[in-house]
C-alpha cells in the first residue's frame, strides 16, 4: 500500500529488504527520477527554466534524473550544488553526465521573465534533519528568497531540505509540492510542517510498495489509491431513488447563503433528492435565490425532519444559536447517518455526551475553532486530537485544516492529499457538509464519506484557484469543478 505513512527508518528498512531480494538500487533511482519528471510535467505543460539543487547523495541523484529528463522535454536547467562532482557519492555521480545544464552562481538574476520557473530541492531528502550547517543553509535561504522573488514553484523531493522527524529548520525549504518516493513519510505530517510541505503527492515505486507493511492500524495519505473504490460508474438502468434522500438542516435570517450552499453542493455530489429544511421566517428569500432542483421545506420545529423519509442529514450550516433543544433533539434522534456541523457542534459543545446516544451514524466536521469548544485540544497535536475524541466517542472526526484528518475507531487516521489556500473562505465547510451529507446517502460508511468529501472539496478547489486564483475563488466555484474531480478519481490508475 503507497498510501501508508512510514518513518525515515521504516522507509529504509523496505528499501534494503528490496536490495536484499536483487533489486538494483540504479534502477530504482532510474524510475523514482522518472516518476518525479512525469509527476512534476503532469503540474507543468509550459517548458520554462528549472533551476535544481543538488546534494551529494542518492536525492541529487534522483534530482539529476528528472532534470534530465525534464530538459529533454524542452526545459532549461540551471543546477546549484552543494559539493564538487568529484564528491558525489558513487550513483548521483554516474547519473550527472546525463544532465545537461547551466552552472550558475547567482540565480536571482537573469531568470527568463517570460517562462514558468520551478525549483527542484534534491539537497537532502529522506536524510534531512532540522539543524542545517552554514552550506545547506545558504541554499535552502537562496531557495526560499528565490520562490518569492520569481513566483516560482518549488517541487521538494521525499522531504523538503531542513524538515525532519526532530523537528524543523527555521530556514527549511518551502515547498509548494513534496514528492514523496515509495511512500508518504512520518515527518511530512508533523502540524509544524504543513507550511513548508504543501502539497503531498506520492511517487510509487512497485519495487517498493510490495514490500511495505499492510494499512492495518497505520495513519495512510488519503487518495485515489484508497478511495477509487467509493465512486463506481453508475448503472445504465439507475434512478434517483438508488443515490439517497438527504435532509438538510441549515439557516437562519442572515444566513441564507449557508443553507444554499449546503443543499447544493448535496446535488452536485450526487444526491437522487434534496429537501432543505428552513425555518418559516426566511422560506421567501431561501425559495427566491436557490437552484430549482432543490426541495424548500418551511418548517416551524427542526425536528419535523425526524418524520419524513431521508436516508441522511446534513446539519448545523447557518443556524444560529436560537433553537439549540431542536438541533440536538435532530442530532441525537435521527436513524439514518448524519453529517454535524458549524451551529449543531457548537449545540453540542454544551452536551457533548448525547454523542454516546445517537440513533445512527454520526460524521463530525469541525473546524479547530470548533473542535476546541466540543473538547479540550490544548496542547495535543492534530493526531492526537481526533484519536482521543473518536476513542471516548463513537463517531467519525473530521478535524479541517490544510492537512484536513479523518478518523475513527478502527479505522486509520487519514490525511487528506488535496486542497487549497483558497478554500480559507467562509462558505467552504457548507459545501463540504453538503457533500458528505450526499454521500452518506449512497450507504458510503461516515469514516468513508469523510475521506472522500474532503479528496473531492479539496482536488475542486486546486482546479478552480488554478483556473482563476486563490484570492478570487469562491466556495460556490467549486460545484463548476466537482465533474473533473469524480471522474479523475475514478478513472485513475
Amino acid at each position: 500500500m503507497a498510501d501508508v505513512i512510514l518513518t525515515a527508518n521504516e522507509m529504509r528498512q523496505v528499501e534494503l529488504a528490496a536490495f536484499a531480494d536483487g533489486i538494483d538500487a540504479e534502477k530504482l533511482m532510474d524510475h523514482a527520477g522518472e516518476g518525479i519528471a512525469n509527476a512534476i510535467l503532469e503540474r507543468e505543460p509550459n517548458p520554462g527554466c528549472c533551476v535544481a539543487y543538488l546534494g551529494k547523495g542518492n536525492n541529487a541523484g534522483d534530482a539529476i534524473l528528472a532534470a534530465s529528463l525534464l530538459a529533454k522535454a524542452g526545459w532549461e536547467i540551471w543546477t546549484r550544488q552543494l559539493v564538487p562532482a568529484s564528491d558525489l557519492q558513487p550513483l548521483p555521480k554516474k547519473k550527472l553526465p546525463l544532465l545537461v545544464s547551466q552552472r550558475v552562481s547567482d540565480p536571482l538574476s537573469g531568470l527568463p521573465g517570460s517562462k514558468p520557473v520551478i525549483i527542484l530541492d534534491g539537497l537532502l531528502g529522506l536524510g534531512s534533519r532540522p539543524e542545517l550547517n552554514a552550506a545547506l543553509k545558504a541554499l535552502t535561504r537562496e531557495i526560499n528568497a528565490l520562490r518569492q522573488c520569481s513566483s516560482a514553484t518549488v517541487y521538494a523531493i521525499d522531504l523538503p531540505t531542513g524538515l525532519g522527524e526532530e523537528g524543523i529548520d527555521p530556514d527549511a525549504v518551502v515547498a509548494d509540492f513534496t514528492l514523496t518516493v515509495g511512500f508518504p513519510k512520518t515527518a511530512l505530517f508533523r502540524d509544524d510542517a504543513t507550511n513548508c510541505v504543501g502539497r503531498i503527492l506520492v511517487v510509487e515505486l512497485p519495487e517498493l510498495t510490495v514490500r511495505g507493511p499492510s494499512g492495518l492500524g497505520r495513519a495512510i495519505l488519503s487518495g485515489p489509491g484508497n478511495l477509487q473504490r467509493l465512486v463506481p460508474r453508475r448503472s445504465f438502468d439507475t434512478h434517483k431513488g438508488d443515490y439517497g434522500r438527504v435532509g438538510v438542516i441549515a439557516g437562519s435570517r442572515g444566513f441564507i447563503g449557508a443553507s444554499i450552499l449546503c443543499s447544493e453542493a448535496a446535488a452536485r455530489a450526487g444526491a437522487g433528492l434534496i429537501a432543505l429544511y428552513v425555518p418559516e421566517e426566511i422560506y421567501s428569500l431561501v425559495v427566491a435565490n436557490i437552484a430549482p432542483e432543490i426541495m424548500v421545506k418551511p418548517t416551524t420545529d427542526l425536528r419535523s425532519v425526524l418524520d419524513d423519509r431521508l436516508d441522511a442529514v446534513g446539519i448545523g450550516p447557518g443556524l444560529g444559536s436560537a433553537r439549540r433543544q431542536e438541533i440536538l433533539d435532530a442530532v441525537t434522534q435521527f436513524v439514518g447517518p448524519m453529517v454535524v456541523d458549524a451551529d449543531a457542534l457548537n449545540a453540542l459543545s454544551a452536551a457533548i455526551d448525547q454523542l454516546k446516544n445517537c440513533a445512527g451514524p454520526r460524521l463530525l466536521t469541525p473546524h479547530p475553532g470548533e473542535m476546541s469548544r466540543l473538547w479540550p485540544t490544548s496542547g495535543k497535536t492534530r493526531s492526537e486530537i481526533v484519536t482521543t475524541f473518536t476513542t471516548e466517542y463513537p463517531v467519525a472526526l473530521l478535524l479541517k485544516g490544510a492537512r484536513t484528518l479523518v478518523g475513527q475507531t478502527g479505522k486509520p487516521a487519514a490525511y487528506n492529499s488535496t486542497g487549497s489556500p483558497g478554500l480559507a473562505t467562509g462558505g467552504s465547510g457548507d459545501v463540504l457538509t453538503g457533500v458528505c451529507a450526499a454521500l452518506l446517502a449512497r450507504s458510503i460508511s461516515a469514516y468513508d464519506a469523510g475521506c472522500l468529501g474532503a479528496w473531492l472539496c479539496g482536488r475542486a478547489a486546486e482546479l478552480a484557484a488554478n483556473h482563476s486564483s486563490e484570492e478570487s475563488m469562491l466556495p460556490s466555484d467549486l460545484f463548476a469543478y466537482f465533474g473533473s474531480a469524480f471522474r479523475e478519481l475514478r478513472e485513475s490508475r
